[in-house]
């Protein structure tokens, strides 16, 4: 069960989006209704999550797999969606990150709020949320670099992984100690400061507001303070500075949660809310895009708004199809994957997926034939890791962090 457990604001920038998720007031709860909010839980946060890691276990090959195949401009097309843009720009694949981090956001107040709602003291639950980031970090280290002992030069420290620990740790915390009206102002503040600081710095000998490559000062100062080897020689693709604007992508998760949770609104306008916030926000990112470009390598202010305008507009979908209308058996395959997400991406690194998928499905490759042998393939190999997960999940085995 992954992650159940991962200044004033420029109103000009971020227009009153108090309003756009008010009221976040906590109601009086009795006994026997405090009982049912630690046992709620969204089926659609599972599904949506087991939604966003398909695409990172395999099914995307699928689709480079169609477009190296046919050649077919449709193919290609979304073959390239599927690629990380080199610089600034944004495809489907930028979302899956950003979105994984929102969801743990959205987990928050059903995770930690019932836990104090249980009597847990938040000193107790500051520190199972630290051991929790300082845990994902070592993971993300584990996977970058193996389990064999290598020179600190040659360590890479940064990790999808670690970015996710330190998002959700710190995003945890702020939840933990404030209310919701300053969680919103924090949200606010981050990215506004990241802005700030990108526009009036820059690395030595460039000038202020330089968002290249080497000149930016995330970058720079990730060259300067951080140990070991970058991704990209003089940047990190999830450096250590801009894991700042992050914290706000899971923020806005906890924003979203906060809501779901607490407000009297009926179910079907919890989801219509959510869709209009995804689409202000959208715009913010798009006015906000003019002066700091979307770009996922900075995570920049507006690659933020950008992906919580998605992330908002699909959560509103699942929670809609799903928690609100109660179409749930469509989702079970996507759910079996989000309960065991952490688990399938470490895999990788464990276990040789493409031995065991020409051991098992050789026959199907020889039988499909050259060219579409290679697709045939690609799918089967999400079949096997989605079946090992399946295993898992009937015997109820999760990697908990």
């Amino acid at each position: 069960m992954l992650l159940h457990e991962l200044i004033d604001p420029v109103e000009c920038i971020m227009p009153n989006l108090e309003n756009i998720f008010h009221p976040f007031k906590s109601q009086q709860l009795s006994a026997m209704q405090t009982n049912q909010t630690i046992k709620q839980r969204l089926f659609s946060l599972d599904a949506l999550r087991g939604f966003d890691m398909f695409w990172i276990i395999g099914a995307e090959e699928v689709f480079h797999s169609m477009g190296a195949v046919t050649h077919h401009p449709f193919w290609e097309g979304l073959s390239a969606q599927f690629e990380h843009p080199v610089w600034n720009g944004f495809t489907a694949y930028d979302l899956i990150f950003p979105l994984f981090i929102f969801l743990s956001g959205v987990s928050t107040p059903y995770a930690i709020g019932s836990a104090i709602a249980a009597g847990k003291s938040k000193n107790a639950l500051l520190w199972k949320v630290i051991k929790r980031g300082l845990i994902l970090v070592l993971l993300g280290i584990i996977y970058n670099n193996g389990l064999q002992i290598k020179p600190i030069s040659d360590i890479r420290f940064m990790s999808v992984l670690g970015r996710i620990g330190i998002a959700t740790m710190l995003g945890s915390i702020i939840y933990l100690y404030t209310k919701e009206r300053a969680q919103i102002i924090w949200f606010t503040a981050l990215l506004v400061g990241y802005w700030l600081l990108m526009k009036f710095t820059s690395a030595p000998g460039f000038m202020p507001g330089d968002l290249t490559e080497a000149g930016n000062f995330s970058s720079y100062f990730d060259r300067t303070v951080l140990p070991g080897k970058l991704s990209r020689g003089i940047h990190d693709t999830v450096g250590l500075f801009n894991n700042i604007p992050a914290i706000s992508s899971a923020l806005a998760g906890i924003i979203a949660g906060n809501y779901l949770k607490h407000n009297n609104d009926a179910p079907s306008k919890k989801s219509g809310m959510m869709a209009i916030a995804g689409l202000l926000s959208l715009a913010i990112a798009q006015l906000w895009s003019l002066d700091f470009p979307i770009n996922k390598n900075l995570w920049s202010s507006s690659f933020v708004m950008h992906t919580v305008g998605f992330s908002l507009l699909l959560f509103a979908l699942f929670y809609w199809v799903i928690d609100v209308l109660g179409y749930r058996k469509w989702a079970f395959f996507f759910k079996v994957i989000g309960m065991n997400s952490i688990l399938i991406y470490m895999s990788g690194k464990f276990i040789n997926w493409s031995y065991a998928n020409k051991g098992l499905f050789q026959w199907l490759s020889d039988l499909v034939g050259d060219p579409y042998n290679a697709v045939a393939m690609a799918i089967s190999v999400v079949l096997i890791k989605w079946i090992f997960m399946y295993f898992l999940y009937q015997k109820k085995i999760f990697l908990k962090v």
